[in-house]
C-alpha cells in the first residue's frame, strides 16, 4: 500500500510537489522525494533554488506556494529528484531595514543552515571562482555508513589526557609520511602513533565548513598568502569541512571523517570536536551574505537598537544563542554530531558568549547552558567551555555548570606558566592547581573533573617557544606585531630564539620535561599541544591562525631531533595512567579518611610535613596517599612528587612511609637521559630514604612502595 503522503497534490513545471513537514529543518530524504525545511519568521516570499553540482547557475527555481507555509516555516516536498547529483538554495525575499534588523536580499542564493553536507570549496586552497553566484552549497547527504557497532566510549574525564591537534597541520608537512597529508585520513594513518604517545582523546580545532580565504592576503614579511588556517568562523554547523578530506572532491567528506572517529574508538581514543557557537564567518554589516543573513538576520545575531552587530566574538558579528530558534539550532546540531557521528565530547570556543542575552548582558540561568546540560541526548558528551569572550567576560571558576560544565582552566595555565619561570608569590596558588583548583570549583561541588589543566594550547605560544622568547614574534602575521597576547609569562632561559649554547638548551629541555611533569601530576584533566611532545616551535609566533606553512605545520623529523622529550612525555603519561590516585575526581579532604595514617593530600617543603609558604619561596611537594585513591575505592602507591623551581639544588627530607615500604625515582628532571625517567613499573630503588637532593629549576617524581 503507497503512503498518502508520497502522493504529490501540486506541480510546478515538470516538478511535482506537496506541503512538506515542518520538522525537522533542513533538507531530509522522505519516500519518492526531499522534504525541505526553513524557518523565517520576517521573510515575505520563499524560493527553493535547485542546480546540478558544479553547475554555475540553478536548472529549476520552485517557489514555495502560500498553503505551504507552517507558521513561519517554509516546507515542501520535491518529488523525483536525483539528490545525489544536485546542490539547493534558498532565496528569500522581505524588508531590506538594517535599523529595524532586516537584510533580505532576494537576488540572493542563501545556504540551508542545516545543511550536513557543503559543496563548492572541495579541496583545501584551491583558488575558487570570485563569480560564483553560489560559493557554498547546500547537499543533500544519504546516510548509509556502517558503523560496525561502534559507540562513543565514555571514558571518565578524569582518565582523559587529551591531545589537541589541527587537523590539516598535524599530517600536512611532507615528512609526516602518510599518504593523504592534511587530511582526516591522514590523521587515521598516525593512530599508531597515539597510541605509543598514550593520548586516549584527541581534541580537534573546527571541523565543520569554513573559508580558508577568508581575510586572505599576501604577507608583507615574506611575501606567502595569509588565510584562514585555524578556521574559527564556521558557515554551517552541521558539515564537515570537504578541504580537511582526501576524498572531500568527490564529496565523501562525511563518510571519511565518520570512518576515523570509528577507527578511532576500536583504539580506545576518544574524540572532542572544538565547537564555535558564538558567530559565523558572515562578519559585520560589510561582510558576506552566505546564510543566516539573508535568512533571518534578526533572529540569529544580536543586534545594536540601531540595527547594527554586537560582536563579543571579535569577529564582526555574535551569534544570538539565547533566541530560542537559535538554541534550538545549536541543540539540533549537537545532537547530530553525538548521534551521527558518535562524537565523544565538546569544546566551545569563547563560551562565555553561549551566556549572554540579546542584548548582550550576562544571564544568570542561561537556558542554552542549561539546556546542553540536561539534555538526554547528550547525557554522556563530555561539555567544555572556554570561559570567556572577547566582550570581556571572565568566567573561570564561575562558569554556569549545573554539575555538568567544565573548563579550560586559564589560571592553571597562567600560574603553572609563572612557577615554572621562577616568579615569586606562587606556592598558595600551585597548591590549588595541583588539587584540581578546589578554590575555583569546590564552591560548586564541582569537584576535579571541571578543571582542564593546560600550559599551552594552539592561542599562545608552543611549549619549545614558552621556553625560548620572552617577547612575540608575529611579524609574519601582517599586523605589525599588534595580533596575539603579550601575557605570555615565558622565559627564555636566557637568550630568545634559537641558539647553539648547550646550556641554554639543556636548560630549555629540563623546563619542558618541567612542565609536563606539573601538568600530568595534577589532578583535573591535562591537554597538552599537538608537537609539544617533540619540541616543535613556531618561531615565537603566538598567534599562528593565518600560516598555513611550516610555521604550523608539524614536522615530524623532530620526533627523532626531540627523543629524549617524546620518551619524557611517553613515561609520564603512562604514569598517570598507571596512577589512579593521580585521577581522582573529586577534591582531596586533606584528611586520612581511610584510617592509613596519612592524610590523601599533605604537603611538604625543605622539611618533611612543613612548607615555606612564604611570598620568596619556590619550592613545595606533596605526598599522596595510594589508600585514599579514588576516594578510596582503588588502592594506589605513595607518590611524592618534589618542585624546586629557584635556580639552586636544595635538598627536601622525605616523609617517612609505612613500614616494609621503601621509596623508588621514578622521574629526575635534573638528571640527563636515560636517567631522567623510567618506564612506570621500574623505578629505581634511592640509597638516601631521607632526603633527597632536588637539583635546580628541577621536578622529581617519587613512587612508595
Amino acid at each position: 500500500m503507497l503512503r498518502i503522503d508520497s502522493h504529490p497534490t501540486h506541480t510546478y513545471g515538470d516538478f511535482k510537489l506537496r506541503i512538506g513537514k515542518p520538522i525537522p529543518f533542513g533538507a531530509t530524504i522522505v519516500p519518492s522525494g526531499v522534504n525541505f525545511s526553513v524557518y523565517s519568521p520576517h521573510a515575505t516570499r520563499c524560493e527553493l533554488v535547485l542546480f546540478e553540482k558544479h553547475a554555475p547557475q540553478p536548472f529549476a527555481i520552485i517557489p514555495f506556494r502560500d498553503e505551504f507555509r507552517i507558521g513561519n516555516v517554509f516546507t515542501m516536498v520535491v518529488f523525483d529528484l536525483d539528490y545525489e547529483n544536485i546542490e539547493y538554495a534558498y532565496r528569500m525575499d522581505g524588508p531590506f531595514d538594517p535599523k529595524e534588523g532586516h537584510r533580505f536580499d532576494k537576488t540572493k542564493f542563501l545556504m540551508d543552515p542545516y545543511t550536513k553536507c557543503i559543496g563548492g570549496r572541495d579541496i583545501w586552497g584551491e583558488e575558487p571562482n570570485w563569480n560564483d553566484v553560489y560559493p557554498h552549497r547546500a547537499r543533500i547527504y544519504f546516510d548509509d555508513f556502517d558503523w560496525e557497532q561502534d559507540h562513543p566510549l565514555e571514558i571518565p574525564i578524569e582518565d582523559l589526557v587529551v591531545y589537541e591537534m589541527h587537523v590539516r597541520g598535524f599530517t600536512r608537512h611532507l615528512s609526516s609520511g602518510v599518504k593523504h597529508p592534511g587530511t582526516f585520513a591522514g590523521i587515521r594513518e598516525k593512530i599508531p602513533y597515539l597510541k605509543e604517545l598514550g593520548v586516549n582523546c584527541i581534541e580537534l580545532m573546527p571541523i565543520h565548513e569554513f573559508n580558508e580565504f577568508e581575510n586572505s592576503r599576501i604577507s608583507p614579511v615574506n611575501g606567502q598568502r595569509l588565510i584562514n588556517y585555524w578556521g574559527y568562523s564556521n558557515i554551517g554547523f552541521f558539515a564537515p569541512k570537504a578541504g580537511y578530506a582526501a576524498t572531500g572532491k568527490y564529496g565523501m567528506q562525511v563518510d571519511e571523517l565518520k570512518t576515523l572517529v570509528k577507527e578511532l574508538h576500536k583504539n580506545g581514543i576518544e574524540v572532542i570536536l572544538d565547537v564555535v557557537f558564538n558567530h559565523t564567518a558572515e562578519g559585520n554589516e560589510n561582510g558576506p551574505c552566505i546564510s543566516y543573513r539573508g535568512i533571518d538576520n534578526k533572529t540569529y545575531y544580536m543586534l545594536t537598537p540601531d540595527g547594527y552587530y554586537y560582536n563579543f566574538s571579535g569577529c564582526g558579528n555574535t551569534l544570538n544563542c539565547n533566541n530560542p530558534i537559535v538554541r534550538n539550532m545549536i541543540l539540533d546540531c549537537l545532537r547530530y554530531w553525538a548521534t551521527d557521528y558518535h562524537i565523544d565530547g565538546f569544546r566551545f570556543d569563547l563560551a562565555a558568549i553561549l551566556g549572554r542575552d540579546q542584548n548582550g548582558a550576562p544571564m544568570h540561568s542561561p537556558p542554552l547552558l542549561e539546556t546542553l546540560a540536561f539534555d538526554p541526548v547528550l547525557g554522556k558528551c563530555k561539555l567544555i567551555a572556554e570561559a570567556w569572550d572577547a566582550g570581556g567576560l571572565y568566567q573561570v571558576g564561575s562558569f554556569p555548570s549545573w554539575g555538568r560544565w567544565a573548563e579550560w582552566n586559564g589560571k592553571y595555565r597562567d600560574d603553572l606558566r609563572r612557577f615554572l619561570r621562577g616568579d615569586d608569590g606562587l606556592l598558595g596558588a600551585m597548591a590549588q592547581r595541583l588539587q584540581g583548583s578546589p578554590d575555583l570549583y569546590q564552591w560548586q561541588q564541582r569537584g576535579n573533573r571541571a578543571s582542564i589543566n593546560f600550559i599551552t594550547a594552539h592561542d599562545g605560544f608552543t611549549l619549545m617557544d614558552l621556553v625560548s622568547h620572552n617577547w612575540k614574534h608575529n611579524e609574519a602575521n601582517g599586523e605589525n606585531n599588534n595580533d596575539g597576547g603579550n601575557d605570555n609569562y615565558s622565559w627564555n632561559c636566557g637568550w630568545e630564539g634559537n641558539t647553539d649554547d648547550p646550556v641554554i638548551n639543556n636548560l630549555r629541555i629540563k623546563q619542558i620535561k618541567n612542565a609536563i611533569t606539573m601538568l600530568l601530576i595534577s589532578q583535573g584533566t591535562p591537554m597538552v599541544l599537538s608537537g609539544d611532545e617533540m619540541g616543535k616551535s613556531q618561531g615565537g609566533n603566538n598567534n599562528a591562525y593565518c600560516q598555513d606553512n611550516e610555521i604550523s605545520w608539524l614536522d615530524w623529523g623532530l620526533l627523532k631531533k626531540n627523543v629524549q622529550i617524546f620518551n619524557f612525555f611517553k613515561n609520564m603519561i603512562a604514569f598517570r595512567r598507571n596512577h589512579p590516585v593521580l585521577r581522582n575526581g573529586t577534591h582531596f579532604k586533606n584528611t586520612d579518611y581511610m584510617g592509613s595514617g596519612y592524610p590523601d593530600i599533605s604537603w611538604h617543603g625543605q622539611k618533611a610535613w612543613y612548607v615555606d609558604w612564604s611570598s620568596g619561596s619556590r619550592m613545595i611537594a606533596f605526598l599522596l596517599c595510594g589508600k585514599h585513591a579514588k576516594g578510596g575505592t582503588v588502592s594506589d602507591n605513595y607518590i611524592y612528587i618534589a618542585m624546586n623551581m629557584h635556580w639552586e639544588m636544595h635538598g627536601f627530607e622525605l616523609p617517612k612511609l609505612p613500614g616494609g615500604m621503601k621509596w623508588y625515582i621514578f622521574a629526575n628532571t635534573d638528571v640527563p637521559v636515560p636517567n631522567d625517567i623510567y618506564s612506570p613499573g621500574e623505578e629505581v630503588l634511592i640509597e638516601n630514604q631521607y632526603e633527597f637532593l632536588v637539583g635546580p629549576r628541577s621536578v622529581i617524581v617519587l613512587v612508595g612502595k
